[in-house]
């Protein structure tokens, strides 16, 4: 491998005379031998990674794009190489202002007022009586999470640079919101106590590398999430993004991602939505019809609301987007809820309960799935085991409407 690495280097160093356009690549390895080998060669080299990866022998560089990496491709350690894509959030704003709400009086109870048409649409808060989320922990690989009065985020890491995981973009924010905001302000998420975690794969523009999404899927699996919500996708295939995704199925968490915003006409879904173990969720309006712009095609377990979604934005205020991003986070809230009420519960089984209590929809599967998420029909399908002790207190009254 060294002297493999040592032609490598030289490729660089004339790519970099030529100031030619570079690209990202993934280097994996078969083993943690080879891992460790391979980053002593490349730094030896003069090779510096832009990522690394240790539990998944992932080492991410950026070179030349003339540089050929067949010779490393053919190292016995070496797994594969491929391009390190990017992925896009699949949420946009909605043409209007930004909302603000008046402050209102922190309080143990519900407030029927701040329940969204959304998140009533679901059914979340018939299950808020049982259970408001605590015993889950959910993870929103996004652009960073806040802050925001109405989200509690109990941690986090920026897969990036290891810098802040606040949200520089807002489509994080809004993603957290609909699957976890707690209603101590301005409005409920559909599970309103879970403690909530800020995955920041995504730049202030949307995008992000494969590598870092990899990255922060193994820091869910490392930190023990229950759930994971995924509002982004690719169109085309990444072996990366699919064994790290593989990696938390078999590790027990419930994956949700959005199916992409391409309308009708595309070719498929978004990855990682079309993989395995992942719930692939379609867009649907306040009619309960499938939304025009959400993708089409098979993987699509499920729907939920998508268009004109009111949430939480970075700061004081909140804002209304639309996109199967938005459907997404409505369905790991519901999965959070389930969780917490049977904690020992593979996610398979959560996942079957979700998808075998939708409500029907006209569209067909490869549109809408198997229908509308309920999720108070699939918490009460599910046989509770017993609950945790932090969910102690997790149930509140519903504060009644003073008649004027």
């Amino acid at each position: 491998m060294k002297e493999t690495i040592r032609k490598l280097a030289r490729q660089f160093k004339a790519g970099r005379k030529t100031a030619g356009r570079t690209t990202r690549n993934v280097i994996v390895l078969k083993n943690k031998k080879g891992y460790d080998d391979c980053i002593r060669h490349l730094k030896a080299a003069g090779i510096r990674p832009v990522k690394t990866v240790r539990r998944c022998r992932l080492i991410g560089c950026e070179a030349p794009r003339n540089v050929d990496w067949t010779s490393l491709k053919r190292h016995p350690s070496v797994a594969y190489i491929e391009k390190d894509r990017l992925v896009k959030a699949h949420g946009k704003p909605v043409k209007s202002g930004p909302s603000r709400g008046k402050q209102t009086n922190r309080s143990c109870r519900i407030d029927p007022a701040k329940i969204p048409w959304n998140i009533a649409r679901i059914e979340a808060p018939p299950v808020w009586k049982r259970t408001l989320g605590r015993c889950a922990k959910l993870a929103v690989v996004d652009t960073g999470i806040g802050p925001n009065p109405d989200l509690s985020v109990a941690g986090g890491v920026n897969t990036i640079n290891g810098g802040s995981f606040k949200d520089n973009n807002g489509h994080g924010t809004h993603v957290a919101g609909i699957a976890a905001a707690t209603g101590r302000k301005r409005l409920y998420g559909a599970a309103p106590k879970v403690r909530l975690y800020a995955v920041k794969a995504l730049d202030e523009f949307g995008f992000g590398f494969v590598s870092d999404i990899a990255e922060g899927i193994d820091w869910c699996v490392k930190n023990r999430m229950d759930v994971i919500n995924m509002s982004f996708g690719l169109a085309g295939e990444s072996r990366v993004l699919r064994e790290a995704v593989a990696r938390a199925r078999r590790k027990g968490i419930v994956m949700t991602a959005s199916s992409g915003n391409d309308g009708p006409n595309n070719a498929r879904i978004d990855a990682p939505a079309r993989y395995a173990g992942v719930l692939g969720i379609a867009a649907t309006t306040r009619r309960n019809r499938v939304a025009s712009f959400s993708s089409r095609g098979r993987g699509i377990a499920l729907s939920a609301p998508g268009v004109d979604i009111l949430s939480t934005a970075p700061g004081h205020g909140y804002v209304r987007m639309s996109g199967t991003s938005m459907s997404s986070p409505h369905v790991a809230g519901g999965a959070a809820l389930l969780r917490s009420l049977a904690p020992g519960k593979p996610a398979a089984c959560i996942a079957r309960k979700l998808v075998a209590n939708a409500k029907p929809l006209p569209g067909g599967r490869r549109a809408v799935g198997a229908g509308l998420l309920q999720v108070a029909p699939a918490a009460e399908a599910l046989r509770p085991g017993r609950c945790r002790p932090s969910c102690a207190g997790s149930r509140l009254r519903v504060k009644r409407r003073r008649r004027g």
